[in-house]
């Protein structure tokens, strides 16, 4: 062989050996070996970067909804990392609700929640006013970091999530029709309400007890402390006749806290399959029709009708401002109306906690229902 002649290694591109006449020394043979070992490590880290690679993208597909397109998890990405407390939970259809209630309970599984559409996310829309009545009220604003938006469109979702709220995407095959205002008892809005209906049964099936408060409700003060503790289910009332635990009040199912048992489960379960005994009727008629029958009472449901001078709304005020902790805005019909009306809400509570309350029993003009009817 030619002295300075240069020889491709065969074993590879990425190698070449310089060989000489005087290449034959000791030396020499390590300047090889070092490359051959540099060549390796450079190998070894291309195949762990391609790794990372092939994870993240199975992980980002993986959050794909069903029409594959991209939709952010919260839970997908706790569990990645061992979730809240370390452990990675069952990953069945309800894997990513689990971690939503984990990461927004509280100390005793407990997590307020709310539904929310596309025409009720809008900006300065209903959602707006209430998240500003948990901001004013009365020790109210850390009551938001219980909160859970169940999101039942895409739009919905997203604004929630800009939003920095725990949020979850409630999938339906009435997902894409949910976006827009459901009128009163038309089809869709009827199908909204059962679709609550049966998730609120899931979560009491995971052992989560809840609050569920419509999103036109305005939250003044906080409402735990008025919970009968014995109670299994708790609920607002349209009107109230001033005992709390007769079946006769007209209850109003926007606002209400229930406990996680195998009484409760097993009554929402009955009251989900009631949809077709009274087929046309929507889940608060259906309540009315089976809370005074054999199977509630054979179940041993704890019921108890909440008082409206600590839970009112439009069809009965609270009459003292010093005991109110929520105003709905039911016997309203119309987004329009309810914005306006739950607007001035709001403006009566700041002009009462800007007066000397504390000392004082004042007489109440909420001056609303103005724009709101039935």
């Amino acid at each position: 062989m030619e002295e300075g002649k240069v020889i491709n290694d065969e074993r590879g591109p990425f190698m070449e050996v310089i060989t000489t006449t005087a290449a034959m020394d000791n030396n020499d043979y390590s300047l090889v070996i070092t490359k051959a070992f540099d060549f390796s490590r450079i190998l070894k880290s291309l195949l762990v970067f391609s790794a990372l690679g092939v994870t993240f993208l199975v992980l980002f597909y993986s959050s794909s909804n069903n029409n594959g397109q991209f939709v952010p998890s919260f839970g997908r990405l706790s569990t990645f990392y061992g979730g809240n407390n370390g452990t990675v939970p069952v990953k069945d259809e309800y894997y990513d609700l689990r971690l939503v209630l984990e990461a927004a309970s509280t100390k005793d599984k407990t997590v307020i929640l709310t539904t929310l559409n596309d025409a009720w996310a809008e900006p300065n829309s209903i959602f707006d006013i209430f998240l500003e009545s948990f901001r004013i009220g009365n020790n109210t604003s850390h009551l938001l970091d219980h909160l859970v938006v169940i999101a039942v469109d895409e739009k919905a979702y997203f604004r929630c999530r800009n939003l920095g709220f725990h949020c979850y995407f409630l999938k339906t095959k009435q997902s894409s029709k949910m976006a827009n205002e459901a009128r009163f008892m038309t089809p869709i809005y009827l199908e909204m309400m059962w679709e609550r209906l049966a998730f609120l049964q899931t979560i009491l099936s995971l052992g989560y007890n809840f609050v569920f408060t419509d999103t036109d409700v305005m939250w003044f003060r906080d409402p735990f402390p008025r919970f009968n503790p014995d109670s299994d289910f708790q609920t607002s009332c349209d009107s109230f006749n001033g005992n709390e635990f007769d079946i006769q009040n007209a209850p109003n199912n926007g606002f209400l806290f229930v406990r996680s048992n195998n009484r409760t489960i097993k009554f929402y379960d009955f009251w989900v399959s009631s949809r077709h005994t009274y087929p046309g009727l929507h889940e608060q008629n259906v309540f009315n029709e089976i809370k005074n029958g054999t199977v509630v009472r054979e179940l041993g449901v704890k019921l108890r009708f909440m008082d409206t001078d600590y839970f009112g709304g439009f069809c009965e005020r609270s009459k003292d401002l010093n005991k109110v902790c929520t105003m709905h805005a039911n016997c309203c019909i119309g987004l329009d109306n309810k914005i306006a009306d739950l607007k001035t809400t709001l403006e009566v509570w700041k002009t009462y906690l800007s007066s000397n309350h504390t000392t004082t029993r004042q007489p109440l003009n909420w001056t609303v229902p103005n724009k709101c009817h039935m």
